[in-house]
């Protein structure tokens, strides 16, 4: 019997203006394009704009968009989170949309990508592990970074030297399917109790 495919959600955590995210996703939706494992559902977070301050009692059009985003998120076997790092850290749109939601992160592995100057986010990246974590999340090892980002794409959004990318992204997705599968296979026989 096959293997189902993982349902892997990727998210774009930037909603500035000017923002780059976008290009690291579509770079990233192509590798994963590369399998038959997986089937991805692309959540780009300027389509929902969460307010950034939380309430128990959220107005009917932050109950439309978390009604729109909840049932995907649960469905979701596995994350890939693409972020900046601004000022050593994640954007806040992208600690909002994470602290909107609770139950569906659990028990589910989360791969980080993350794009910056000289540290290519990798500072972003570490915090945001300790959230996952605070979450019950499991924050899959290995991660992808790009160092002085725009540099390494062309303006049409091809990246110049893609070798040691593509290699990375191999790397992670193989984890993340691991990952997913096991920790699926966990909450089928026991349900995840936080």
């Amino acid at each position: 019997m096959p293997t189902p495919a993982s349902r892997v959600a990727v998210i774009t955590g930037s909603v500035r203006k000017g923002r780059f995210g976008p290009t690291v996703a579509r770079w990233f939706v192509e590798q994963v394009g590369k399998r038959d494992d997986i089937e991805v559902d692309v959540i780009d977070l300027i389509d929902f704009d969460l307010p950034t301050a939380l309430t128990d009692d959220p107005t009917a059009d932050v109950r439309a968009k978390l009604g729109a985003l909840d049932p995907r998120l649960t469905r979701a076997d596995a994350f890939v989170v693409i972020t900046p790092e601004y000022n050593h850290s994640y954007p806040a749109s992208l600690k909002a949309f994470i602290d909107w939601h609770f139950t569906q992160w659990q028990a589910k592995p989360v791969a980080l990508i993350s794009y910056g100057g000289m540290a290519g986010g990798l500072r972003a990246v570490e915090h945001l592990r300790q959230v996952f974590a605070e979450l019950h999340a499991v924050a899959i090892r290995d991660s992808i970074s790009f160092h002085n980002h725009p540099d390494r794409f062309d303006p049409d959004g091809t990246l110049r030297e893609p070798a040691a990318a593509e290699a990375a992204a191999k790397t992670l997705l193989d984890q993340l399917t691991w990952w997913s599968l096991a920790l699926g296979e966990a909450r089928a026989k026991r349900p995840y109790t936080a």
